[in-house]
């Protein structure tokens, strides 16, 4: 891909060549903190876990029915033993049985001492104190084993892995009550440009207001995030830099939207190349192509666009897999789907494009993409009504109604229960 802005026109990076420059430049936080379970979900496990105890810790039942040993069992042909006590779950039959004896027992309840087998209590007939067993009945069934699902000692998750629902309950069911985790990143963004206003100022003409701000705080809206607003840095070169190395003391990131272009106010590179390293500038992807990745101090630094769709494009494509890595997390890839696509697409080729669109499955299980509307790196109401992004390679020219094409669905996305929702 060429960069035909450039006074030499030179190749663009590519979206994975992007990526594994990322990779190979940045570092995993070792840094972890113990937390309680009941804050753990979807924090990034730090150590291993193991069970420190069986589960079930007792044999007990796995329905409502009736506890009787295997030895009362005859060969063949219908049996009755009479029911001398209940066992309760929590609350165990404290009796002992003998021959010819079975016990009432609960879901959950442990077994009485030689008892190894349970019949559903709608298998049984009952006549007062007599219970009747009919002739089909199984034994050793129903019956949950001592280390059935857990054994003591056994490793239950190991990291980094990001905790779920899943894993909290299975925590909680062998007594974990606090997990180390890693730490949450540090991560600081603004947005540069003499034309944002904030949402509490009036528009003038010349002026807009500043959505990016609102975007980024979503994006990283993620426990494994703290996120700190910066505010609105103007095109004051000096200011710009001031902002930057200040923050980059505090910061495991800094993020800047606006400023990474080749116009006369944009000094996001030029203040990289003085103060930090200069990874890479500008890659080949439509909405987004001006993007800046390096370091200033110890601070990853990622300077987005400035339009508002390429902010959010940029973030999901290359920012959020970024920041997966440097909290521990397990590398992965956004799930892609097949659709069939039911608009007209225009396309150039050269970079990979992130169309907005609409994804829909019929009744047989076909799934359909359809355009939201304009594809402008400035048009948010189509990005508003688009549920994924329609991915085209670099050498597409174009898609015509009925053609397949690449889905990327927004709710399955990297991130879409973390960095960058």
């Amino acid at each position: 891909m060429q960069d035909t802005c450039a006074p030499k026109s030179k190749a663009l990076l590519t979206i994975p060549e992007a990526l594994e420059k990322i990779r190979l430049a940045i570092q995993s936080i070792q840094q972890s903190e113990t937390v309680p379970l009941n804050k753990a979900l979807g924090r990034i496990l730090a150590e291993p876990i193991y069970s420190p105890i069986n589960m079930p810790f007792d044999i007990n039942s796995a329905m409502d029915g009736y506890a009787f040993s295997s030895v009362d069992k005859p060969g063949q042909g219908t049996f009755t033993l009479q029911c001398i006590g209940t066992s309760w779950a929590g609350e165990p039959f404290q009796g002992k049985l003998q021959s010819g004896e079975c016990v009432r027992i609960f879901t959950g309840a442990v077994l009485p001492p030689k008892t190894d087998s349970v019949i559903m209590q709608e298998n049984v007939q009952v006549d007062g104190n007599s219970i009747f067993f009919p002739d089909d009945t199984a034994i050793h069934d129903n019956v949950r084993y001592v280390g059935e699902d857990v054994q003591q000692g056994s490793c239950l998750i190991t990291p980094p892995k990001r905790l779920t629902v899943s894993d909290i309950s299975l925590l909680a069911s062998v007594g974990v009550a606090n997990v180390s985790v890693k730490r949450a990143l540090k991560v600081a963004f603004f947005s540069t440009g003499d034309e944002l206003v904030a949402l509490d100022q009036t528009l003038s003409s010349g002026k807009i207001y500043d959505s990016n701000r609102y975007t980024l705080q979503g994006l990283l809206g993620d426990v494994n995030v703290t996120a700190t607003d910066m505010g609105i840095i103007p095109d004051d070169k000096q200011l710009l830099e001031d902002s930057l190395l200040a923050a980059a003391k505090d910061f495991d990131v800094l993020i800047t939207t606006g400023g990474a272009s080749v116009g006369d106010a944009d000094y996001v590179k030029e203040i990289l190349e003085r103060c930090g390293e200069v990874n890479f500038w500008k890659i080949a992807i439509k909405p987004g192509k001006p993007l800046a990745f390096g370091k200033i101090g110890v601070s990853y630094f990622f300077g987005l666009p400035g339009n508002p769709v390429s902010v959010m494009a940029t973030f999901q494509q290359i920012v959020a897999p970024a920041l997966r890595q440097l909290a521990g997390e397990s590398p992965s890839k956004a799930l892609r789907i097949t659709a069939t696509c039911t608009s007209t697409l225009k396309k150039a080729a050269g970079r990979q494009e992130f169309q907005r669109g609409i994804l829909s499955q019929d009744d047989d299980g076909n799934f359909w993409v359809v355009s939201s509307g304009a594809q402008g790196s400035n048009i948010l109401s189509s990005l508003s009504r688009a549920n994924c992004y329609i991915v085209l390679p670099s050498e597409c020219t174009g898609v015509n109604v009925g053609e397949k094409v690449i889905v990327e669905p927004f709710s399955l996305l990297l991130g879409s229960d973390g960095f960058g929702e």
